[in-house]
């Protein structure tokens, strides 16, 4: 499936992919989660404008599936990727993941980052099947532990979390 940038266009349809893929959280128990609002416009664009927003587009074109990330210290780090669970279970994420990872390496980015539920099927054991390595709060940068302190603001860590790395 081609990855390629988000259009300024697109940015109520990767709204849609992420309110679709966090129904699954209601499986889990997490209604909360899934009832969450995905990023504004703003925030989003704001991926789109720092070159940081890629979508994994259908046969027409349009995205199924969407991955944003930001600058932190001498990594790039997954703000947010999500598939539509109409495309789920094929590759997408891992692909959108390792455009990331390529993208990064050409830049001379040291590594991906990312924090994510500990115990969600989906979230850090896949992450681990991604190369992701699990951060002890020890090894925590300045900029994770201010995204961390964002998350648990926003009440996220009413279930268990964690930072991960991948280097590159």
């Amino acid at each position: 499936m081609p990855i390629r940038a988000v259009r300024p266009d697109e940015l109520t349809v990767l709204q849609d992919i992420e309110r679709a893929a966090g129904l699954c959280f209601r499986e889990v128990g997490m209604a909360e989660i899934a009832e969450d609002e995905p990023p504004t416009a703003a925030e989003l664009a704001a991926h789109l404008d720092a070159g940081l927003a890629w979508a994994a587009a259908g046969a027409d074109d349009l995205p199924v599936a969407y991955l944003i990330a930001e600058r932190v210290e001498d990594a790039l780090h997954v703000e947010q990727v999500s598939v539509h669970p109409d495309h789920a279970r094929r590759g997408i994420g891992r692909s959108l993941l390792e455009h990331l990872a390529e993208f990064a390496a050409g830049e001379g980015t040291a590594a991906l980052t990312l924090t994510t539920f500990a115990a969600v099927p989906w979230n850090a054991p896949y992450y681990a099947r991604c190369g992701f390595r699990v951060l002890d709060e020890g090894a925590l940068t300045p900029g994770l532990r201010e995204i961390r302190a964002r998350e648990a603001a926003h009440g996220l860590d009413r279930w268990p979390r964690v930072c991960m790395r991948r280097d590159l």
